[in-house]
């Protein structure tokens, strides 16, 4: 059983699209410039992460959205529909 695993939220150029076979690869690249136990067991692809408005990522939501947890507080959020995004594609 696992406690708890990688997850990779992976934004894209907007002219790449993810695939299963593209994240092989990233988990195989991962594996081999850092070891076989840090790997992502799931990756993520969107076109855009989760940021303040002041343009920082906030990885409290993607832990929160890894996790299936319920999200805090979301007021500072630049645009709120990325994170509705990432959770249906989690799904």
């Amino acid at each position: 059983m696992t406690g708890q695993a990688i997850a990779a939220f992976v934004s894209l150029k907007s002219h790449a699209k993810g695939s299963p076979e593209l994240a092989d690869k990233l988990r195989g690249h991962v594996a081999e410039k850092l070891g076989k136990f840090v790997h992502p067991k799931y990756v993520t692809f969107t076109q855009e992460l989760p940021k303040t408005r002041s343009g920082k990522i906030m990885r409290r939501l993607l832990r929160d959205i890894a996790e299936g947890r319920m999200l805090g507080d979301t007021t500072t959020l630049a645009d709120s529909s990325v994170v509705a995004e990432l959770q249906a594609a989690r799904r």
